[in-house]
């Protein structure tokens, strides 16, 4: 295979990386290790050795078709050649609007009304000002506070870092910058184990409490992601969803990870048959192409917004908001989506995942293996060395990102059996070599 632009540039482009370009999580006088991708396709990352790699990890949880599908290819070069962009004030575009449409029609009943975010951590941002401004135009004015439970990762801008984890997140070092938010115990009671009452009671004695002061509760549905990859009883989430009726408090649920089938539903909150009053998508929304993420909420958060002051509008307007080429990727990703055997994909995954991965259980160096839909998950006793483990993976033919203790897999739907055992066979290994 050739590879002109790793071939003629490479040396050059890996010296002005290490001099130049900050890469997320990591040191520019000690930096991780980078590897020099320079063509992907299907399930699998080309080095500019030639090397293949595959990939696990979806691009951060976003290629769930793979890379380089014709169907998504399709429709950005049509895109490209009729509008890349145009601003979103005062204009409208085919793309949005069919998205607009794709989203309401698939995602549960209530959620209505969409706006289109640039990527993940400002859908969150967007649904904290919604849920602020909702309580405004009720004059309500008390209710600004937050509540969310531990162990929870909502990005990395300054009002989702105030809802992720403030002891083992990855923002402490803002502790003092970021607003204070209300945390309650994470759920204990796993997705298969029976389900425990003790479970909600902080969550129901805040709510019962402060109720008056708090404007949503905000978490991500059954799958914690990257503060911590554990899979909570879906009977939680319905608790949630009854003491917010209750105590008249709204319900964030970020599914920017777990949607678009990544837990075996095709949202997270089906699995507790659920419908939140605000939801965050985004990641797999354009298949991995490109950053885009949306906010969608009912009619009475919207039209109550609507009438507030101020001529009633959600103060938040993005220059890049509903991107024409991006939403074009968008709807191109869902239809793909809607029109393949999904569910049988990510349940021969989960499957296989079971069947490989859970073994490791027996082994001393792994404290638990957890699978739901398309993840999987090894947690060690002792931190991953990140840079050793890495190499130890491209060695291996495969490319697997772990963080903290966490080695864990979340492939693109398409892989093939041999594919992922590829993959976990890499995990075993792994396991295997840190008793050694």
């Amino acid at each position: 295979m050739s590879i002109a632009f790793g071939d003629a540039f490479l040396p050059n482009a890996q010296a002005i990386d290490k001099e130049h370009l900050w890469h997320p999580y990591t040191s520019m006088i000690d930096p991780l290790p980078t590897y020099p991708v320079v063509a992907a396709a299907g399930v699998e990352l080309t080095l500019a050795d030639g090397r293949r790699l595959i990939d696990g990890m979806s691009s951060w949880w976003a290629a769930i078709h793979g890379y380089n599908h014709p169907q998504l290819n399709a429709a950005a070069h049509q895109q490209i050649d009729q509008m890349a962009h145009v601003m979103f004030g005062g204009i409208t575009h085919p793309p949005a609007v069919a998205l607009a449409d794709r989203l309401v029609k698939i995602t549960p009943a209530p959620l209505r009304r969409v706006f289109i975010a640039d990527s993940g951590s400002i859908s969150i941002e967007v649904a904290i000002k919604m849920a602020v401004q909702y309580w405004q135009a009720r004059k309500e004015t008390a209710k600004t506070e937050l509540l969310t439970i531990r162990g929870g990762y909502h990005g990395d801008t300054f009002a989702a870092m105030s809802v992720c984890d403030p002891v083992n997140g990855m923002h402490h070092l803002f502790k003092n910058t970021l607003i204070p938010q209300r945390f309650v115990a994470r759920p204990e009671t796993t997705f298969e184990q029976p389900w425990d009452d003790t479970d909600i009671a902080e969550l129901a004695q805040q709510l019962a409490r402060h109720h008056q002061s708090i404007a949503a509760v905000v978490l991500e549905p059954i799958v914690q992601g990257a503060g911590g990859m554990r899979f909570y009883h879906s009977q939680y989430l319905r608790e949630v969803r009854q003491l917010c009726d209750r105590y008249d408090v709204l319900l964030i649920a970020d599914e920017i990870a777990t949607g678009f089938g990544r837990s075996g539903k095709l949202f997270a909150c089906e699995h507790a048959a659920i419908s939140p009053d605000i939801m965050c998508v985004g990641k797999a929304l354009t298949g991995g192409y490109m950053t885009l993420a949306a906010t969608l909420t009912t009619d009475d958060v919207a039209l109550t917004i609507s009438r507030g002051e101020g001529g009633g509008a959600l103060m938040h307007g993005p220059t890049f908001m509903g991107n024409p080429l991006a939403c074009a990727v968008a709807v191109a990703a869902i239809d793909t989506l809607m029109g393949s055997d999904w569910q049988s994909r990510v349940a021969a995954i989960e499957q296989q995942l079971c069947t490989e991965l859970l073994p490791l259980k027996q082994l001393q160096s792994v404290a638990d293996v957890r699978v739901l839909g398309a993840i999987g998950v090894v947690e060690m006793r002792e931190n991953i060395d990140v840079a050793s483990a890495q190499q130890q993976f491209v060695e291996a033919g495969v490319w697997i990102r772990p963080f903290g203790r966490l080695l864990y897999i979340m492939p693109p739907y398409i892989i093939n059996a041999e594919q992922l055992s590829r993959l976990t066979q890499a995990m075993a290994d792994y396991a295997n070599d840190v008793i050694e």
